[in-house]
């Protein structure tokens, strides 16, 4: 195993500190069917991590904060005058490792450039080949990276921090090495097991209907606005945006993502009011557009977090219901689909790739036996509006963890630790220990 550690920095009384090591593409033999179909797939890449820690505490035991996605890197909290947050109601416990996923951030990021996939060069550019690849960039994977890098830190065990797919990424940790484990948080992140994707996606979709219901009666002009910009979006190949991307109705639905968060109504308002034809709306637009060309995997392989077992299809799809394709202005949320990677000039080198994706029969994430022996203690922020994870299947998987205690809320959206997350983690805490 390569490593490469450095300290990187010393600011605001905290102590910044770099890993990178380098650890197996496979680890669970996979690749030798692969490679029987002729698939080259990598060895070995790299995951990077950076540990932030007061300088005085860097003996603390360490907190893994698992990051959103699925195919998005860990955030880079600002450094002048410390960070704030749940970063700084951690930081009186722990030391944080902030891990960059594979294929995020500095782990061997997967992206596009010039029209090219990148990351994947050995792999080639057959799409069918390049589908088996990204196969092994779910949460069983980031799970067993993370092994590694504990053992390189010499922790005997280490906590957990897991927001929204972070949080499913966790109940694989707990379902596979609960024993290395002190205690583990969860904030709108407990995911369904064992269900068809599609039966979720049901659930969010009625969500939507009621979120964009409650967002028209909040801004009752916004409605008449939506569906002109519908209109707009009908015309030809969609609305050009910068860059050549063009918008159809169904990627204008998407901006549906707002109503997940406290803040996001009043954005999507102050979006719709721009006049539909200049600069900075297309601008404003194209950046407000969910499954972009920055982290590409978050549109590939999006609903394969949810496949415990499955196959997905397109499961936001399939699971559409008949009154949101008959009303354009019924948002969606994190409802992915084809049309995002065939509009986006950035994605269309993984459309092919993501078709393949979604006819994969996916292995089994989670062990319902073995999550019910774990012992390990923690706490989970249910959030009862919540637009991206159903509480009800939360509940039903907090009912196979004795030692985790969830907290269902409706004082906050999905977005419940960005937006107030130094109380939030700190209720956890507290619910965790009794």
């Amino acid at each position: 195993m390569t490593i490469v550690e450095q300290k990187d920095w010393t600011r605001g009384g905290l102590d910044f500190r770099d890993v990178t090591i380098t650890v197996p593409f496979d680890h669970f033999g996979r690749s030798r069917e692969a490679a029987s179909a002729s698939v080259n797939l990598p060895d070995t890449l790299s995951v990077f991590a950076r540990i932030i820690a007061t300088e005085a505490d860097s003996r603390k035991p360490y907190l893994v904060y698992l990051q959103g996605g699925p195919g998005v890197e860990a955030p880079r909290p600002g450094i002048v005058g410390g960070p704030g947050g749940w970063v700084k109601r951690a930081l009186e416990e722990f030391q944080v490792v902030m891990l960059d996923q594979r294929g995020t951030g500095k782990s061997s990021p997967i992206g596009s450039v010039d029209g090219a996939i990148t990351g994947l060069d050995t792999v080639g550019a057959d799409p069918a080949a390049i589908a088996e690849a990204l196969s092994y960039f779910r949460a069983d994977s980031i799970v067993e990276d993370a092994e590694i890098l504990r053992g390189h830190l010499g922790a005997d065990t280490w906590s957990l921090l897991g927001q929204s797919f972070g949080g499913f990424t966790t109940l694989r940790y707990i379902s596979a090495h609960s024993s290395a484990l002190n205690e583990v948080f969860f904030t709108g992140g407990l995911p369904a097991i064992g269900l068809d994707p599609a039966t979720v996606y049901g659930r969010t979709w009625e969500g939507m209907i009621r979120k964009s219901e409650q967002y028209y009666t909040a801004f009752p002009g916004d409605r008449e606005k939506m569906r002109r910009l519908v209109e707009l979006a009908s015309v030809g190949e969609g609305l050009a945006l910068p860059g050549g991307a063009r918008a159809t109705p169904e990627r204008i639905r998407l901006l549906g993502h707002f109503l997940g968060s406290s803040d996001g109504p009043e954005k999507l308002h102050y979006l719709l009011d721009h006049d539909f034809g200049s600069a900075a709306f297309r601008h404003d637009l194209a950046a407000s557009l969910p499954f972009s060309g920055r982290n590409p995997l978050y549109a590939v392989i999006h609903e394969s977090c949810w496949a415990d077992g499955t196959v997905t299809n397109w499961a936001a799809r399939r699971a559409m219901p008949d009154a949101v394709r008959e009303d354009p202005t019924l948002l969606a949320g994190e409802h992915a689909g084809p049309e995002s990677l065939h509009e986006n000039p950035e994605l269309t080198p993984f459309a092919e790739v993501a078709e393949i994706v979604a006819a994969r029969q996916w292995p089994g994430l989670y062990d319902v036996d073995a999550l019910r022996a774990a012992s390990v203690r923690g706490a989970a922020a249910v959030y009862f509006e919540d637009a991206y994870v159903p509480v009800e299947y939360s509940l039903a998987t907090a009912e196979h963890l004795s030692g985790v205690h969830p907290w269902v809320t409706n004082e906050y959206e999905h977005n419940g630790l960005r937006a107030d997350g130094y109380r939030v983690f700190d209720r956890l805490i507290g619910l965790a220990r009794g």
